[in-house]
């Protein structure tokens, strides 16, 4: 059996993942926070016919040798955390992080997971929750009657209730940062949990150790360019067009051959 049919399959398993990949981008084109994703290969192992350095003679020996591929294979979809642009909203729950740096989330259950998305509201309670109703840890109750609430670049979180001058600092929130970024665990809901691969989080106040500073009125859109992804779109559907090709190819190839006995 030809070898081509085998290599051209991994090929065209590896342009699918591709374009699934670029389609799960363009998808989440308007979704806040969210961070696209990239498909990377390698090369399988090689079929070695004749090794490099193979003596010809007493004092002659092969410059190359002979190695046919077996084809291609998916070693990551790694997560790219470019930072998005930010979009004004004017609304004072709404908060983007102006360079490194994750809101820290606890879901129902008690475990804490990190997200981009600084699109907040407040529950009944008072607390800063995410739209699923997650609470942003440190917890902050926001009291009621407030009728100003100010974020500063630092996280200080201040607010004005009806009667009052001065503004009441009610809590901080602080960020989180990984040191490998693209080993956390996707959950989906632009949430992320934290693996082996992503390191322990370090968490700290906004503007310190690195992390990015807070801008209130904002929120982070979408990393994802659309020309770019749609480049990538085309030259995914090229090159799986390209190995259904080969496989047709190959199969002409033996068809020619078991009519060689008519």
């Amino acid at each position: 059996m030809m070898q081509s049919l085998y290599t051209a399959s991994t090929g065209m398993l590896g342009m699918q993942a591709q374009i699934d990949t670029t389609a799960n981008n363009i998808a989440n084109v308007n979704t806040i926070g969210f961070k696209k994703s990239r498909a990377e290969f390698s090369d399988l192992m090689y079929s070695v016919m004749k090794y490099a350095g193979t003596s010809t003679s007493d004092v002659t020996k092969t410059p190359t040798g002979i190695e046919i591929g077996l084809g291609v294979r998916s070693t990551a979809i790694n997560k790219i955390f470019a930072e998005g642009s930010l979009k004004q909203t004017d609304n004072e729950l709404d908060i983007a992080i102006t360079g490194r740096g994750f809101f820290k989330l606890e879901l129902p259950d008690g475990t804490e997971v990190y997200s981009k998305n600084g699109a907040f509201k407040v529950d009944q309670d008072g607390t800063i929750v995410n739209s699923d109703g997650y609470r942003l840890i440190p917890q902050i109750v926001v009291p009621p009657n407030t009728t100003n609430i100010s974020i500063g670049t630092d996280g200080t979180v201040t607010v004005v209730q009806p009667g009052q001058v001065q503004a009441t600092q009610i809590g901080q929130i602080q960020t989180t940062n990984f040191s490998n970024s693209a080993g956390l665990h996707s959950l989906g809901d632009n949430l992320f949990i934290e693996t082996d691969a992503s390191g322990q989080p370090v968490e700290s106040i906004p503007g310190a150790d690195g992390l990015g500073t807070l801008r209130q009125g904002f929120v982070e859109l979408s990393n994802v360019e659309l020309v770019v992804e749609l480049t990538d779109l085309i030259t995914g559907q090229r090159a799986y067009d390209a190995n259904s090709k080969i496989i047709t190819t190959s199969d002409e190839m033996l068809q020619t051959t078991n009519n060689l006995k008519r």
